[in-house]
């Protein structure tokens, strides 16, 4: 094993602590990396890649950055998903035996972000703990940069572990490897960004740092919630090495509280990020955010992504949106007030965990100076739910005045440099001040003596911090100077610089000053920061109150600027929406008028619609408009309506677009049919299910067969409230045996060859889908289009041909045989041909099913012909028709008829496309005798 230099062992020393992270290693003014780690940074960084010797046979990989500058350097690791172990000195060189002590001080990781540069202000930064235990999860949430904790327990299933997973897309998840590995298998598709960091709970559940939380609110915790508290805690308290006092307050809930949205519902209804580009512009968020703070951006955030159950408090939301949204003045004003106020959350934080600087003292004080002015406003509103709100606010004034009195309105950047505190505060300040300002003035008197003693104009006295202070003379002036009284000190180019027994003993005391000034500057700083981190709660309450204004006024002047009307919301069962309208794609609309559409699902009216028509004419709109008009209002937002009667729904499902899982070897079908499994398992009768082009991905006959059973399992054995969209027409019938399904589609004017989609639902099935003009505005060569339209005629022309041979002869004796009830012509139609005869493929597809049993029947009665001939004229097999024949012409006939039987017995009928049933029809036809 090789022999390391004695700085080289402490480095693989403290590595050993942190293998999963670079470990910055402080050398003087850089911080150095080496071996793996820097070759890794090296590339990841851009950074030169060198080398050491380092008492080893090889030289050592070794790169570095400044250490003024690695804050940028570590937050480009962290956002690439790495961790960041700072490892400093620890004790004074000078006093040091042999290698200076070092320590690591800090590891920083994707969920511990304190540096506001790498952090979203509008987006929580969550690190999330997990811990599988008595048949549920512990889950505990936590923002270090606010200092949010959330605690619940997710009893039952994994997938109600994902749901919450979504909720809060953690950057960092800790849990057991078995349990890591099972949300990696289930969840790659939408949480690849967090980093998963094994960790074993903590035998016996301590929490650590102890003290941090009260006994009552330990107490309050749910089964597995303290062992799940340690687990997150104690992994804070490993990292950060420093004050967690600014989480102090454990929010407890239950997640009956929240509507529930799995993670495919949440990309659907494109809540918070678009599903092409997942940018903001185009959400829900996007439209409803006119939030003025970085935490009511936030909070506002929070509520579309969880919207509350409980009617009462969705009421007391809307009675706050409602006084602001007719009192223009009042809202205006507040948003005035609330644009003075800064993160008051992340400075909170920052003050608690001690990087607060003088400048984020100074914010925290203009915050707090708006205080007063929103809690009138608040108060002067006439609501109600604003008026309990501002009770609640304590204004800080103390707070905001030991600010005013100690921090100057504009402080430097960095608390070393000094310059931050204002006079009057410290006596002895003010003294090292005056010594510094009457320091600097006897210099510039020396400066100008000295001129005149020399008669050099040019010479001047000046400062750095190796050399100290100097008299610097140009060498083309040297001649001139006195000799014995200057003491030269530095040699440069064009000068020479000196110094003389008066301005060293003169330097010995401005120095002094200067350094005593910024060492008691700096301790009066660290003095008032721990006094108002003693203050934290206070501080959090009063963030989170102005957060809610915040959103308050955000949710009114968007109501009021779209429109948007106060709906009825309650505990009962009916959703009615009179012109209702999709929100975003209103707001999107350049050109047009968005068309608005009724809705009204009720026990007696109807719970679910079947809704048919043509690709493009709006079906996936109206059904996500239905979906996104229920959630505003359960957050107490207005919607976008007429009127709106929205019943509470514990559950939003939505199955919308193609969507394959590649990574999980799932086709699209699998997909939907898994999400399928999510709703008859999970919704109940207060859930809204959203299903658009439902059992599409596999053959007509079975993706009919499914959508039926579907639709019957959710109307029969559920009862929601149901929006399906299909293409297959042939479902209509279920109205008439399904009580609480109605039949809807999307209207459609037709003039000549063009085609206008009016995007109004209408009573009623559609006839078609109008696919290849679709295609055609879609922009397809003409030659396609064509030859489509020629293929469309040909397949209509068979399809007639089929259907029209397909019913019995009238007056036939056993015309009441001709086929078992599951044949019967769909729709309620007494013909094939009256059923959907323009969907060329649906017709193909029922003249091959319908075929088969009257084929067999036949068949059974030629057979029994056949043994037993009687005389006279018998009922004998064509194959698709029943006609008169002698006794003599059935031998000449049986060994076609038979061979045609025979082939279509042994065709695998269920997994046919539309085009291969009606190319192998077409065949058998051919081959039928005269």
């Amino acid at each position: 094993m090789a022999k390391y230099t004695p700085m080289i062992e402490q480095y693989l020393s403290v590595k050993a602590e942190v293998p999963d992270a670079f470990l910055f290693f402080r050398l003087g003014d850089f911080y150095e990396m080496f071996f793996d780690d820097a070759l890794l940074a090296a590339r990841e960084l851009e950074i030169t890649l060198t080398g050491r010797e380092g008492g080893g046979e090889e030289r050592i990989p070794m790169c570095g950055v400044p250490y003024h500058s690695a804050e940028n350097y570590i937050a480009r690791l962290v956002e690439k998903g790495y961790k960041v172990a700072i490892c400093e000195q620890v004790e004074d060189p000078a006093e040091a035996k042999g290698v200076v002590r070092r320590e690591i001080v800090r590891i920083v990781t994707p969920g511990t972000v304190m540096d506001a540069r790498s952090l979203s202000e509008t987006v929580n930064n969550y690190i999330v703990a997990v811990v599988f235990s008595g048949g549920g999860y512990g889950f505990a949430a936590c923002d270090i940069s606010t200092g949010e904790l959330y605690v619940t327990r997710l009893s039952g299933s994994f997938e109600l572990l994902l749901d919450e997973l979504n909720t809060y897309s953690p950057s960092e998840l800790l849990g057991s490897e078995a349990v890591l590995e099972q949300i990696r298998g289930s969840a790659s598709a939408w949480l690849k960004s967090a980093v998963m960091t094994p960790r074993e709970p903590a035998s016996g559940g301590g929490l650590a740092p102890e003290g941090l939380f009260s006994e009552k609110q330990l107490a309050s915790l749910p089964e597995s919630g303290r062992e799940t508290l340690a687990l997150l805690m104690g992994y804070l308290q490993e990292t950060q090495k420093r004050s967690l006092s600014h989480i102090k307050h454990i929010r407890v809930y239950e997640p009956n509280q929240y509507m529930v949205m799995d993670p495919f519902t949440r990309r659907n209804l494109e809540l918070v990020e678009t599903v092409r580009d997942r940018s903001k512009k185009g959400t829900l968020l996007w439209l409803l955010d006119n939030t003025v703070t970085a935490m009511g951006g936030r909070l506002l955030r929070r509520w579309i992504e969880k919207p509350l159950m409980n009617a009462a408090h969705i009421n007391d939301r809307l009675e706050a949106v409602d006084r602001l949204y007719n009192q223009l003045i009042v809202r205006d004003e507040l948003k005035q007030a609330l644009k003075e106020v800064y993160d008051l959350e992340r400075l909170t934080a920052r003050i608690a965990y001690g990087s607060a600087n003088a400048r984020d003292l100074v914010a925290l004080k203009v915050s707090l100076q708006q205080v007063p002015t929103l809690r009138e406003q608040c108060e002067a509103s006439g609501s109600r739910t604003l008026a309990a709100l501002a009770a609640r606010i304590d204004p800080c004034q103390d707070l905001m005045t030991w600010i005013a009195d100690a921090i100057v309105d504009e402080p430097p950047v960095s608390v070393r440099d000094g310059g931050m505190i204002r006079a009057g505060l410290s006596a002895r300040l003010d003294q090292l001040r005056e010594a510094s300002a009457n320091g600097k003035q006897w210099l510039a008197e020396l400066e100008k003596q000295e001129r005149e003693r020399t008669g050099i104009k040019s010479l001047k006295i000046g400062f750095n911090k190796v050399f100290g202070y100097f008299i610097e003379v140009t060498k083309s002036n040297l001649a001139q100077l006195e000799e014995g009284r200057y003491e030269r000190k530095q040699t440069l180019a064009n000068a020479e610089r000196f110094v003389t027994p008066e301005l060293k003993e003169k330097e010995a005391l401005i120095l002094e000053a200067q350094e005593s000034m910024v060492d008691l500057e700096y301790e009066l700083f660290v003095g008032l920061r721990d006094q108002l981190a003693s203050y934290i709660p206070r501080l959090q309450q009063l963030a989170e109150l102005i957060a809610t204004v915040d959103v308050y006024q955000s949710l009114a002047h968007v109501s009021a600027s779209n429109r948007f009307t106060r709906p009825e919301i309650g505990d009962f069962y009916e959703l009615e929406i009179e012109e209702g309208r999709h929100p975003v794609v209103e707001a999107v609309l350049e050109d047009g008028v968005f068309i608005a559409n009724e809705t009204k699902l009720t026990r007696e009216d109807g719970n679910m619609l079947l809704i048919t028509g043509p690709n493009m004419a709006g079906k996936s709109t109206y059904m996500r408009q239905v979906a996104m008009i229920c959630l505003m209002a359960q957050i107490g937002c207005f919607v976008p309506a007429k009127r709106a009667k929205v019943p509470v729904i514990d559950r939003i499902f939505t199955r919308i677009g193609a969507a394959d899982d590649l990574i999980g070897g799932q086709s699209t079908f699998m997909v939907e049919m898994m999400d399928i499994q999510v709703m008859t398992e999970k919704a109940t009768e207060r859930s809204l299910v959203i299903i658009d082009e439902l059992g599409r991905g596999t053959s007509t006959g079975e993706g009919m067969s499914i959508a039926q059973a579907v639709i019957e399992f959710l109307h029969d054995k559920i009862g929601c409230k149901t929006l399906v969209s299909t293409h297959f027409h042939e479902l209509a019938h279920l109205e008439e045996s399904l009580g609480g399904l109605r039949n809807y589609c999307m209207a459609v004017k037709e003039s000549g060859k063009q085609v206008t989609f009016l995007r109004r639902l209408i009573r009623g099935a559609a006839s078609t889908s109008y696919g290849i003009y679709c295609a055609q505005i879609a922009g397809l060569p003409d030659s396609i289009i064509e030859r489509s339209y020629e293929l469309l005629n040909s397949f209509e022309a068979r399809t007639e041909l089929l259907q029209g041979r397909l019913q019995p002869a009238a007056g036939s004796a056993n015309e009441q045989d001709a086929g078992p009830p599951e044949t019967a012509a769909p729709n309620g139609a007494e013909t094939i041909a009256e059923a959907s005869a323009p969907d060329a493929q649906a017709a193909v597809r029922y003249a091959v099913e319908a075929a088969v049993p009257t084929v067999q029947l036949q068949a059974e009665r030629l057979d029994a012909a056949t043994k037993e001939p009687e005389v006279g004229d018998i009922v004998q097999l064509s194959l698709f028709a029943v006609h008169e024949a002698k006794p003599e012409k059935l031998s000449k006939r049986d060994a076609k008829a038979d061979k045609v039987l025979e082939q279509l017995r042994s065709a695998d009928l269920m997994n046919m496309t539309p085009m291969t049933a009606m190319n192998f029809l077409y065949e058998l036809k051919k081959q039928l005798p005269n």
